[in-house]
């Protein structure tokens, strides 16, 4: 059994502010025992539009504040997901990153956004490169395994498939969810239904307003709403098991029936 937290807050453009807001957030769940802490996507840095300045922005892995990330979840003893506009040198656009610290202070595992958000009036890749197609990243905290997707991945149920297949029990799955007509509406019911599908926790931690819709939470195999923050900046927890990842799957068995598999387009 994992206790588990997701956060949410809206991040701005002062990068320092971000990161101690980032950190007061991880020492509240960290106090209520949380083991892992998910962070919202962009949590380093949001501007009013996805546009240059996410690529002035940007800094690498070892940059600042990917450092200051994993000294706070050295600091608490936890691990950290979080969103960061990672720079790429030689070129002109950024990656849309999420990064997973281990309480050791070390880079558990990376993620690279996929599906880039060229949808509902804007152009995330004017400035964003694609993540390459890989094998899913995870991490491993105690006997749960995790994955990790961001925000317009959830759009494309393929993306969560091949995490679960890759072994994940948990989706850690950070966002900025841009408000606007019926958006939060499919925020909630995507969450659920990838949950689900594919009978494992799903912890999605977006940006509260005005750069998000809220409603971070964090869902069960079978699709029911563990915890959840509505519109408030905070944290929200609960506990999550192998055991309860059993049971739903013994109920509906629907990775073992399913009769087709995801192939690379």
């Amino acid at each position: 059994m994992v206790e588990i937290a997701v956060a949410q807050f809206c991040s701005g453009t002062d990068k320092h502010e971000n990161l101690a807001a980032v950190r007061n957030l991880v020492g509240e769940a960290a106090a209520r025992g949380a083991q892992v802490v998910i962070a919202p996507e962009y949590a380093m840095y949001t501007g009013a539009r996805v546009d240059e300045q996410l690529v002035t922005s940007a800094e690498p892995l070892d940059g600042p504040f990917v450092t200051g990330i994993l000294g706070i979840a050295s600091e608490f003893g936890v691990h950290v997901v979080v969103g960061v506009n990672e720079s790429l040198p030689g070129d002109d656009h950024v990656s849309n990153t999420l990064v997973a610290a281990a309480p050791d202070g070390t880079i558990a595992a990376v993620y690279r956004k996929i599906h880039l958000y060229d949808a509902f009036g804007y152009r995330e890749s004017d400035v964003i490169r694609a993540g390459e197609i890989a094998t899913p990243a995870t991490f491993t905290v105690d006997d749960l395994t995790f994955g990790m997707q961001t925000c317009y991945d959830l759009r494309f149920p393929e993306v969560t498939r091949r995490i679960v297949d890759a072994g994940a029990d948990v989706l850690a799955l950070p966002a900025q969810w841009v408000p606007g007509p019926l958006k939060e509406d499919h925020w909630t019911t995507l969450v659920r239904a990838r949950a689900i599908e594919n009978t494992m926790y799903v912890a999605a931690a977006d940006q509260s307003a005005r750069g998000g819709s809220g409603n971070s939470m964090i869902v069960d195999p079978m699709g029911v709403v563990l915890a959840s923050l509505g519109e408030q900046v905070g944290t929200a927890r609960t506990e999550v098991s192998a055991a309860r990842i059993a049971e739903a799957r013994a109920k509906n068995p629907a990775l073992e029936l399913r009769r087709f598999d995801v192939v690379e387009r």
